[in-house]
């Protein structure tokens, strides 16, 4: 039984030396001095903010992207017991003791310096030599923008760490995928594929230009398996079902996590939320929620509401009236119909709040039981300081001259009646008998007379109308647009018939707490919505720059200034490294594009694994250039040198793989064709000699560059009839 203690117990393990220099270069390169500067450096006034909300559990929206970047910074500031409390309002500015910059900043260096040896093995997993991998994680070492990116409180070291893990996982597994297909080692490196991915796509949207690649890339390897008869259908539908768990539903889960955890960190209220619908509020602590806590779910005959526009553009606003009447005549000569203004006021007043009334009963205040108003419910909205009724009519509107002026109705007795009807349409009803619900439902209000909608135009009113947003009636309504739904956000029952005790009413603030009832997918689907909608006003700023200028390094931005003795920071590439990296790129590219002409006419200069490995290097380091440079053409946003980064690190890896296949093939072709050269002059002297000619350079020249030139495009001289460029580019 105790038979194994009879023998000694031998670990074995490899150790690549190489790489583990390679990663103590690069902790050294990024870690070292990772306090200096004591200021804020350039984007650290930006991200910095973000941390010192999470700090302190405050909701915001950021619309550059999702939150998990955000959340790796915080988590720095958390291990290094940050409170949040810093002012980041310019760069430049020295941070306080409370500020741990080494252990912010730490995330971001890791990231960095942890590139370097994964440069080093994707070559490796390419099966490039090991002087190809080192040179890569060189040049990745070296390289003075990943550098100085990664040494701050910057998000772009920590995507490009994550899409170099996702190539390297991938290269992995599809390597494993030859001789042992669903192996522990070739799941986890599948399943690490998707999950770096997702983290990618998390940190910046830019990583999804490399998740896509990467699909793209397994969507053509398992097309090749689809050919292989050595796979049967079921195993093919295996790995096609593991592929997608791996690289599709795991990472769209990942992806979700990152919001949820976001979500429940920051559960406070916050400047932020004003962006964000009624019911998102009310799910936050504190703000709209101490506001709505207790008040009635469901919108009755008699209730006292306030109407928040759901559009929040250009700015979050309610339905809103006061004594002031619309001019008889316009700037331009049109006339109104001179009635009392109706606009939606950016502000909270008590002047925002309607009441719900029937139009068959004269009642102002809820019935006990409670009657709720419903989907298709006609009702008439009564302001509830001036007791006059929301009406809209043929009369064009004061901006707006294609739509109905919305007033709320003085009688003048001038052949001008009331129309005051609206009918309740809630758009985003389960049913067509749905409640119409506190904040949870968003509605439109159809004017019963002509059909218009009551709709926010969006137009400032001048002075007159005290600079308010213009309400109007679209009488040519298409859709469902957020600037014709409306959502109740205060809400009381109505309890008083008098005038006066009701004004009283209005003027008290209100007291079922309905946070509950939206979800997270609900609050997933709509904070995901104002990432990709909501942008700031985009103003030109000095370091900004073209996806041109990168390239030609026409570009740099200075990150940070000492105040006194003038030591900089600048962003800015190595001149050697970047024009190295043009020039591999554009070698390769007419490298394969004559590699492709020749193989079309069924000439092959290299062997055929030979020219696979040029393929898949080009598909990975290529493609990796290509899929997170090219889409910035298209974008329309301030761009800056860091957008460069993740494109050109996939560049950069193109150098070693280039000069290899120069070395290994080229070069030893031009080498073999120099001694057959060289047999070529010795045997054209001689014939020369033999001859007793009297050799001049105008026959030398013919005499020996022609036959070398031949033999080095394979040219057989003295063929009849033969064209130049059949003989280049081969016979069929």
């Amino acid at each position: 039984m105790l038979g194994f203690l009879k023998e000694p117990v031998v670990v074995t393990a490899k150790i690549n030396v190489s790489l583990v220099a390679l990663t103590v270069m690069g902790l050294m390169s990024r870690l070292w001095g990772l306090c200096y500067p004591r200021a804020v450096v350039f984007d650290e006034v930006y991200y910095g903010q973000f941390v010192s909300l999470y700090m302190k559990r405050i909701f915001f929206v950021d619309d550059s992207g999702p939150p998990f970047g955000h959340m790796l910074l915080a988590l720095g500031g958390y291990l290094g017991g940050f409170d949040g409390n810093f002012l980041w309002n310019r760069i430049g500015a020295e941070y306080s003791i409370n500020v741990p910059v080494w252990s912010l900043r730490l995330l971001p260096a890791l990231a960095g310096a942890l590139c370097v040896p994964l440069a080093y093995q994707i070559l490796a997993e390419l099966h490039f030599s090991h002087c190809a991998a080192l040179g890569a994680a060189l040049l990745i070492l070296l390289e003075n923008s990943l550098i100085t990116q990664s040494r701050f409180m910057l998000l772009e070291s920590i995507l490009i760490f994550f899409i170099l893990l996702a190539v390297l996982s991938y290269l992995k597994f599809y390597n494993l995928q030859k001789h042992s297909s669903f192996s522990g080692s070739w799941w986890f490196w599948l399943l690490l594929t998707g999950v770096a991915c997702s983290c990618a796509v998390g940190v910046k949207y830019m990583g999804l230009f490399t998740y896509m690649l990467l699909l793209a890339t397994a969507g053509l390897h398992f097309w090749h398996m689809i050919g292989d008869q050595n796979f049967s259908n079921v195993s093919l539908l295996c790995h096609f079902l593991a592929r997608a768990l791996a690289l599709i539903i795991i990472p769209m889960g990942l992806y979700l996590s990152f919001f949820y955890v976001h979500l429940a960190l920051l559960y406070r209220s916050g400047p932020h939320d004003q962006i964000m619908t009624s019911a998102f509020q009310a799910s936050l602590e504190g703000g709209l929620a101490r506001i709505t806590q207790g008040q009635p779910l469901e919108v009755a005959y008699g209730s006292q509401i306030t109407l928040r526009n759901v559009l929040g553009k250009p700015m979050q606003c309610w339905l809103h009236s006061h004594t002031n009447t619309y001019p008889i005549r316009y700037e331009n000569g049109r006339g109104s119909s001179h009635q009392q203004q109706v606009t939606c006021y950016p502000f909270k007043d008590v002047n925002n709040w309607w009441i719900v009334k029937d139009p068959g009963m004269q009642q102002l205040v809820v019935s006990n039981p409670p009657r709720p108003v419903r989907h298709g419910h006609i009702v008439q909205l009564v302001h509830g300081i001036t007791t006059r009724y929301l009406n809209t009519h043929d009369v064009a509107a004061p901006l707006s001259p294609h739509s109905q002026e919305v007033s709320c109705y003085i009688d003048y007795n001038i052949s001008m009646p009331a129309q005051n009807l609206w009918r309740v349409e809630i758009v985003n009803r389960e049913s067509d008998t749905d409640v119409w619900k506190t904040i949870l439902s968003e509605v439109r209000f159809v004017h019963v007379n002509t059909s218009a909608v009551l709709k926010l135009s969006g137009a400032s009113l001048p002075e007159w109308g005290y600079r308010q947003l213009e309400v109007v009636g679209e009488k040519l309504s298409k859709g469902y647009h957020q600037s014709m739904l409306w959502n109740v956000e205060e809400h009381r029952y109505g309890k008083s018939q008098e005038q006066k005790e009701r004004e009283v009413e209005l003027h008290s603030p209100t007291q079922m707490d309905i946070s509950k009832n939206l979800s997270f997918m609900a609050k997933f689907t709509e904070l995901q919505w104002k990432i990709l909608t909501l942008k700031n006003e985009d103003t030109e700023h000095k370091y900004s720059s073209s996806a041109l200028d990168w390239i030609t390094m026409d570009t740099n931005i200075a990150y940070w200034l000492h105040p006194t003795s003038g030591a900089q920071i600048h962003l800015l590439g190595n001149v050697a490294t970047w024009a190295s990296a043009n020039a591999a790129a554009l070698l390769y590219l007419c490298l394969s594009l004559w590699y492709l002409l020749r193989r079309r006419r069924r000439i092959y200069d290299i062997p055929e694994d030979a020219w696979q490995l040029w393929m898949a290097a080009g598909g990975i380091c290529g493609g990796g250039w290509a899929v997170n440079y090219l889409p910035f053409f298209l974008m329309e946003k301030t761009l800056f040198l860091y957008h460069y980064l993740p494109a050109v690190t996939f560049q950069i890896l193109l150098i070693p793989v280039v000069l290899q296949h120069l070395s290994d093939h080229l070069c030893r072709y031009l080498a073999q064709q120099n001694g057959s050269l060289e047999q070529d002059w010795h045997s054209s002297i001689s014939r020369a000699a033999a001859g007793k000619a009297v050799i001049f350079p105008a026959v030398v020249f013919p005499a020996v560059v022609f036959p070398a030139v031949a033999k080095l495009c394979h040219l057989p001289l003295g063929k009849p009839g033969t064209d130049l460029l059949d003989e280049v580019f081969g016979q069929p």
